[in-house]
């Protein structure tokens, strides 16, 4: 059995959701941290920081966890990254770690920063790492929260993360660089990696959640299509690889399946109906395995 560390805070909600969507229901006991997943391949399950959980997989305390990119580079944990999960707090997609500074401050670069400022972050080694790749000397001062409210009064740089950067801006600051783009990111021992049978229930968990995160998006559509429009329904039809097609018995029709963007459905199905489709099926995915 594997033990998993799920993350809390900013993460949780949606952690949650992929989890349950993957077939693997994270239940939470009277004990906020302490959880359970009713399946034979997971153990121990406890819902911790994700600052904490890059460091806690690297020593062994867990097999496997999720936390984003960022805290994983700042806590320089010697860990295998099985999947990017590509979600954070909002859903889908990518945060990114960036440079922030007084809008009118007159600078457009962090190599344009005067040494000596005093930059304010909760990633000081990714930080430090990044200010001396440029060469310029700084103060770097660790922050619990709410940097861009301590510009600037209490330092003159902000190191954050943001996903829209529109918090930044309400308080008077403007991004001048991006250090890197973060995301979720399933994590695992590196013993337990090595270990065969561990990693056979990794991998087993890895497809699951993957599935779910593959099929996000999507739908299947299904319809009928008689033998002599079928061409030019095939023809405006995308499709992963190519569209199922099957014969229907005793006639001059073709059933047709095809996994297409929910995005361009309803631009989609008005265009299939006029080159000819009929009987037309959406259907919602789960999981998508290739």
């Amino acid at each position: 059995m594997i033990d998993i560390a799920i993350p809390k805070g900013s993460l949780l909600n949606q952690t949650l959701e992929l989890f349950e969507r993957a077939g693997l229901e994270v239940r939470r006991t009277e004990r906020e941290y302490n959880a359970r997943i009713n399946d034979p391949r997971i153990g121990k399950v406890k819902i911790l920081r994700p600052q904490e959980i890059p460091t806690y997989v690297s020593k062994g305390y867990f097999d496997l966890g999720i936390s984003g990119t960022d805290w994983i580079v700042e806590s320089g944990a010697d860990v295998v990254t099985v999947a990017n999960l590509n979600y954070g707090k909002q859903g889908p997609g990518v945060v990114k770690v960036v440079v922030a500074v007084p809008e009118s401050m007159p600078v457009s670069s962090s190599r344009e920063i005067p040494p000596g400022s005093r930059v304010a972050t909760e990633y000081p080694n990714i930080t430090r790492s990044y200010f001396e790749r440029l060469g310029i000397p700084v103060e770097v001062q660790f922050s619990y929260g709410a940097t861009e409210a301590k510009v600037p009064e209490l330092t003159d740089v902000v190191v954050d993360l943001t996903e829209t950067g529109s918090t930044l801006i309400k308080n008077g600051l403007k991004i001048i660089d991006v250090i890197m783009e973060s995301t979720s990111e399933l994590i695992a021992n590196q013993q337990s990696w090595s270990d065969p049978s561990k990693r056979e229930e990794i991998e087993a968990v890895e497809t699951l959640l993957s599935a779910v995160i593959r099929a996000r998006g999507k739908a299947l559509l299904k319809m009928n299509v008689s033998e002599k429009n079928i061409e030019q329904v095939i023809s405006i039809l995308p499709s992963m690889k190519h569209p199922t097609i099957s014969k229907l018995y005793n006639s001059g029709y073709y059933a047709i399946e095809s996994v297409v963007d929910k995005k361009d459905i309803n631009l989609l199905i008005p265009q299939l109906k006029k080159a000819g489709a009929s009987d037309i099926l959406e259907i919602d995915i789960s999981k998508i395995v290739p």
